[in-house]
């Protein structure tokens, strides 16, 4: 493999992590809808040690407004409220003696659009990454230039990492426009 293929399939490794991280972070902006990826950064106290929640408990949705939180010892029941309501994600569960059920809360419309402005933020920053991986590439193609690559070779690489960023800009864009109809949707 040459170097300038290296250059170009680094780029795409790193842009590729960009829009995955996009995706990622996309659903943790909840849409109103109930989704157990809410809960993916609560830590609970688990004898000690903090442990994800999906490590102690099965999480699932019975419905679209509802989180069902089941844990496999019945007395991580109080830890587990507890780490739900010190993670500040504005839910308030309730405990059966069984379970954890967060019923998640109707959007209001000015909540939406803060949602909305989260997940443009979360593209630009997406778009960044894009933007900086692109740089590297580009920067490691002229100094394979300076050492002696043919000038129409480092014009190929560079028109590949461009057409890279056009591909992942897209895709980023995709996300964005259906997360932004999720939230949106009433």
């Amino acid at each position: 493999m040459s170097d300038t293929q290296s250059e170009i399939m680094h780029a795409e490794e790193q842009m590729s992590k960009a829009v995955d991280h996009l995706e990622n972070e996309l659903t943790k902006i909840r849409a109103g809808r109930a989704n157990p990826a809410m809960l993916d950064g609560v830590r609970v106290d688990y004898y000690g040690s903090e442990m994800p929640l999906n490590q102690v408990s099965n999480i699932n949705t019975p419905d679209a407004r509802t989180i069902l939180v089941q844990p496999w010892e019945k007395k991580m029941i109080d830890p587990i409220e507890k780490a739900i309501i010190a993670a500040n994600l504005g839910f308030n569960p309730n405990n059966n003696g069984e379970a954890v059920i967060i019923s998640v809360p109707m959007l209001t419309e000015e909540r939406r659009k803060e949602l909305v402005k989260a997940a443009h933020k979360e593209a630009e920053n997406a778009r960044v990454s894009l933007r900086s991986a692109r740089h590297k590439a580009i920067d490691g193609i002229k100094r394979l230039q300076k050492d002696g690559l043919a000038e129409d070779l480092a014009k190929d690489a560079e028109a590949e990492v461009e057409k890279l960023m056009g591909i992942y800009t897209k895709r980023i864009d995709v996300h964005l426009e259906a997360k932004e109809k999720d939230i949106m949707k009433v």
